[in-house]
């Protein structure tokens, strides 16, 4: 039988790129509503209540709105927003955080698609804790740099219309600078962390792709782990994983750099611990598609496993960065 999905705001970047996925599957059929009726509240409505899954691609505040349009006990619900992304009555769409969270993926009414940056920070970060590495109250720090994809249109154009009056061309852009960014609830909460960590966001002048980064002081730790017991813990808990994997050993001592854009276009993210040459400080280093695990990807992920298709359909094949 073939599911009916409707995506709230396919127009967005996310939602583009969602559609890109769906659109030439045939287990999947697409609800699309006419240009002038997105923004009509009963015409919305209609659409999401005959979906048997529905993506939300929008605003927080529209997000939350959306789910109060449902009425149908049978449609379920991927937000791709931050709204839902630490309420407990919705489950987080990282299938790979922990053993059982694949199943509860599946089996949920209510999935919150996971933050870009809060991805690969919780992918690093959570099988330390859980494995007892890294303590809950440790002061962690993230540094991350993405692609300008990650805000949206409004900054795409700002980079990529040479007329718009408000253009961006320098390189590097650190923001957030008040410390407050949205991603850090989720963080802390999926990362297992007592306190908020310490995140340090940029934007760099391309257009997809992320590194996300977590340097660890390893002598300030209890029992001072090595990086490869960092690496043993991470290699063990992603195990048998299709598209979270970790880099070995030899793989990581022959880096000499990493590339933000290497995984762009596909759902994949790699994983690394370097460390110095004394073992005494290690850098953890997730590499992602902010727009393919870090959102579109990550949301057609977590659908297949909602609906029970075939857990890798629309996801095996790179798609145009």
């Amino acid at each position: 039988m073939t599911a009916q999905v409707f995506i709230d705001g396919e127009a967005g970047t996310t939602g583009l790129q969602i559609r890109a996925r769906l659109e030439a599957r045939a287990d999947v059929r697409l609800i699309r509503l006419a240009d002038e009726e997105r923004k009509d509240s009963a015409a919305r409505a209609r659409a999401l209540n005959a979906a048997d899954l529905a993506i939300l691609c929008l605003p927080d505040t529209a997000a939350r709105e959306a789910v109060t349009l449902i009425d149908n006990p049978d449609t379920r619900v991927i937000d791709a927003s931050t709204a839902h992304r630490t309420d407990p009555d919705w489950v987080y769409g990282f299938p790979e955080m922990d053993a059982e969270q694949t199943a509860k993926v599946a089996a949920a009414k209510r999935v919150s698609n996971p933050g870009c940056y809060s991805t690969g920070a919780i992918a690093l970060l959570r099988p330390l804790v859980s494995g007892g590495l890294l303590p809950r109250d440790f002061p962690v720090t993230v540094n991350a740099v993405s692609g300008y994809s990650g805000g949206g249109k409004g900054l795409i154009r700002r980079y990529e219309d040479p007329a718009a009056p408000d253009r961006l061309s320098n390189a590097y852009r650190a923001y957030a600078l008040r410390l407050a960014h949205k991603h850090l609830p989720e963080m802390q909460v999926h990362g297992g962390l007592d306190e908020t960590p310490l995140f340090l966001p940029a934007v760099g002048n391309y257009h997809q792709g992320m590194l996300v980064q977590v340097p660890l002081q390893l002598w300030a730790l209890p029992g001072k782990p090595t990086p490869d017991a960092l690496r043993e813990r991470l290699t063990a808990h992603y195990a048998g994983q299709d598209f979270v994997s970790v880099a070995g050993a030899a793989e990581t001592a022959a880096r000499e750099d990493l590339d933000p854009e290497g995984l762009n276009g596909t759902n994949a993210m790699r994983l690394y611990v370097f460390g110095n040459s004394a073992g005494d400080q290690a850098l953890l280093v997730a590499v992602l598609d902010n727009l393919g695990k870090g959102a579109s990807g990550a949301a057609v992920q977590n659908m297949n496993l909602m609906l029970g298709l075939e857990p890798a359909a629309g996801l095996d094949q790179r798609l145009a960065a």
